[in-house]
């Protein structure tokens, strides 16, 4: 099982991930975009970063807006390094 994080780890990770907050046991974003279009060629994009990590996120999509949130389901569902390192990836890839 994945260690967790504590909540001052958590939050000092985030300080460098602008946008991110924590909350619920969980790490989550919301991305605008341009159109429905643009939010799901970014989603389609994630997929191959989770797929590649072995750590697949919840996403929620309405026309242009995406919401992530991140935790380790095999953790309990709390907050892992896996989630920050998704995180991470996901910012790099974003283009918003």
């Amino acid at each position: 099982m994945p260690t967790t994080l504590t909540n001052a780890q958590i939050t000092a990770a985030l300080e460098s991930l602008s946008g991110w907050t924590f909350q619920n046991d969980k790490i989550t974003k919301t991305y605008q975009f341009g159109s429905f279009k643009e939010a799901m060629s970014f989603s389609v994009r994630l997929s191959y970063e989770a797929e590649a990590l072995n750590h697949h996120p919840e996403l929620f999509n309405v026309y242009s807006t995406v919401r992530i949130a991140l935790n380790t389901h095999d953790a309990g569902g709390k907050v892992t390094a896996k989630d920050l390192d998704l995180a991470k990836t996901i910012e790099e890839i974003s283009w918003v």
